[in-house]
């Protein structure tokens, strides 16, 4: 079951994001999982609302999500919106070692997973091509990091310690939708597990 809601001791906060964005679930799961209030608000990324002059503004980078707070100050990239949205609750260790390799797979996910994983998903669910149009040598790389974590699983629960944290969210995120990229995940029976796990501690559908 998660933790009793944190008392931010702010007002409504805003997540911008687009509803299939692995990147924006990762927001989604985080707040909703600790009890967090806040606003979605839709951004249609193919239409090019990350494009316009007042999304620019939040994020220049024009991507998705953005966490907006009620005093108008602007966080973004999804692993450093979590850690915030996380901090002092059981999701974001407290000890420094620990806390370091919540870290190691946050960075580890955006440089060696979601490039390869998210982009080959977006080439046939965004853009609507099929399996054989994605680029040989990304779907290699996100063969090779989903076989990374299936033997990291072998003999642990979690990615850090003992519990669900952040690490887990953000590795989940685009993991358990791998299948709409063209990856088989049927053969990694401890990944499998392991979003089973994340999905009944997060009470997301599978």
């Amino acid at each position: 079951m998660p933790p009793q809601a944190i008392d931010t001791g702010e007002e409504t906060m805003k997540i911008f994001g687009d509803s299939i964005s692995g990147n924006c679930l990762k927001a989604q799961y985080t707040a909703d999982y600790l009890g967090l209030e806040y606003e979605w608000v839709a951004v249609d990324i193919m239409a090019g609302e990350t494009r316009t002059a007042d999304y620019l503004a939040m994020n220049p980078a024009g991507q998705v999500p953005v966490l907006q707070l009620d005093d108008g100050r602007n966080i973004a990239q999804s692993n450093a919106i979590i850690q915030y949205l996380a901090e002092g609750s059981p999701l974001l260790p407290a000890d420094p070692y620990s806390r370091a390799k919540v870290n190691e797979w946050l960075f580890w996910e955006q440089y060696s997973h979601e490039p390869y994983v998210a982009v080959c998903r977006f080439v046939m669910l965004y853009q609507g091509k099929p399996r054989e149009e994605r680029e040989p040598w990304r779907v290699e790389r996100g063969e090779g990091a989903l076989d990374l974590m299936n033997g990291w699983l072998d003999s642990r629960d979690w990615f850090v310690g003992d519990d669900l944290s952040i690490a887990d969210i953000s590795l989940l995120a685009y993991t358990r939708l791998a299948h709409e990229g063209g990856f088989d995940l049927g053969e990694r029976r401890q990944l499998l597990g392991w979003i089973k796990r994340c999905e009944a501690a997060l009470d997301i559908a599978g």
